[in-house]
């Protein structure tokens, strides 16, 4: 039994996650392999595990659905061969990344044209004053 290893809760904590956000990924079969585990059955993640929680993290902070996180991680589990879906996935998902982002620049240029308005007026109040 491996003994090297961060605890969950310092993997937690660097991964800036909950345990019980550790515990559903592997649960929900979103980790690329059970976790290790020390003689006293305590888990114990590794840099390959903290690497693959981070990109699963980043991909649900994207928006990327479980199911697709699931499938993208059976992929991986299941070795060489699927290099193609497992590229696939990831495209589809940088496209509706980027549509997200496009759309929260366009609220951003609202944004800023409202501000660049209030500024105007300020500044002309000012000068009137």
């Amino acid at each position: 039994m491996p003994s090297t290893g961060l605890p969950i809760a310092d993997a937690a904590a660097t991964l800036g996650l909950t345990t019980d956000t550790l515990r559903y990924y592997e649960k929900d079969g979103l980790l690329l392999r059970p976790v290790p585990r020390a003689a006293g059955g305590h888990r114990r993640y590794d840099e390959i595990d903290l690497r693959w929680i981070e990109l699963v993290t980043r991909l649900r902070a994207t928006g990327m659905p479980i199911r697709d996180v699931r499938r993208y991680a059976d992929l991986v589990r299941a070795g060489d061969g699927n290099e193609s879906e497992r590229l696939a996935i990831l495209q589809a998902h940088r496209e509706e990344v980027l549509r997200q982002l496009a759309e929260v620049q366009a609220h951003l240029g609202a944004i800023e044209y409202k501000i660049d308005l209030y500024l105007d007026k300020l500044v002309a109040l000012e000068r009137t004053a």
